[in-house]
């Protein structure tokens, strides 16, 4: 091992901004449900398919409804 190393010539990482952090967040147990099964079907564990699913809302432009319906 060198005592050494000359970095002057490195290049940043290409894929830094492609890191993910972990977060907790509190899922419904039927949605949870939802994403295994199709985790089942796909083969894709069912974390990185609802990773891909939001990607695709804030690609999209999705956002959620919130008018109350009245009950009664």
């Amino acid at each position: 091992m060198r005592k050494e190393y000359d970095f002057s010539k490195s290049v940043k990482n290409p894929y830094a901004k492609k890191l993910k952090s972990r977060t907790t967040i509190r899922l419904d147990e039927d949605v949870i449900g939802y994403f295994q099964k199709l985790a089942k079907k796909s083969g894709v564990p069912y974390q990185t398919l609802i990773n891909l699913y939001l990607k695709d809302c804030m690609m999209t432009g999705r956002e959620p409804d919130f008018k109350w319906k009245k009950i009664g």
